[in-house]
């Protein structure tokens, strides 16, 4: 199995983060908030959300970026299928790659624990 985030694996329409609004599961830490639906794909699909209200274009692609590569390397374990989106907090801008990977593993060993139980 490659590590490619490609773009079967995002969640792109408004509808799907409507839907994940109107219908879906919430966990949440001091820098991030997941809000998780089963999916109506064959995959885990991921979106990110970082509002201006957290920082200007670099620092919410940065948050962005690290995101999807924690994704695109542990998306093959065991979380079900499953659409995310994954909604930065004001805690996440001035975290490192490896403490927003820290705070994301958390994120989904809530996922899993929640959707599994």
């Amino acid at each position: 199995m490659g590590f490619f985030f490609t773009k079967a694996d995002r969640l792109l329409k408004r509808s799907d983060f409507l839907r994940l609004t109107a219908k879906g599961r919430q966990c949440q830490n001091n820098n991030f908030i997941a809000v998780f639906v089963p999916g109506k794909t064959e995959r885990t699909r991921l979106g990110i959300t970082a509002s201006r209200k957290i920082g200007n274009a670099t620092v919410r692609n940065r948050i962005k970026r690290f995101s999807r590569e924690y994704f695109r390397l542990n998306k093959h374990k065991n979380i079900g299928i499953l659409d995310i989106n994954i909604i930065a907090k004001k805690g996440a801008v001035n975290l490192s790659s490896a403490q927003t990977f820290l705070s994301l593993q958390n994120i989904f060993d809530k996922i899993t624990r929640s959707f599994y139980h």
